[in-house]
């Protein structure tokens, strides 16, 4: 599990990015890179970072599911992940 903190950040900066994206796409437009500039970090989308929803784990993070591929390998084999079986052959 991450620490709780961790998670706190990441809905902070997805928040932030989220509330500048207008300002940013206009001064992208205008070519006004100092503008830019003064807006905050974290207002950048390209600062986030994908997370598992259930444990907060970086690595791993597989996007079709929103999950990490050990929580992902856990709910398939407990069959909680509808259309997914363990292979076979």
């Amino acid at each position: 599990m991450a620490k709780e903190s961790m998670k706190a950040r990441e809905v902070k900066r997805a928040k932030l990015a989220a509330k500048y994206a207008a300002k940013r796409e206009e001064l992208k437009a205008a070519g006004d890179y100092e503008g830019l500039q003064k807006l905050p970090k974290n207002a950048s989308p390209v600062r986030g970072r994908n997370r598992c929803k259930l444990t907060g784990r970086p690595r791993g993070y597989m996007r079709q599911f929103g999950i990490s591929r050990v929580t992902f390998r856990e709910m398939a084999n407990q069959g909680l992940i509808p259309g997914v079986k363990k292979a076979s052959w």
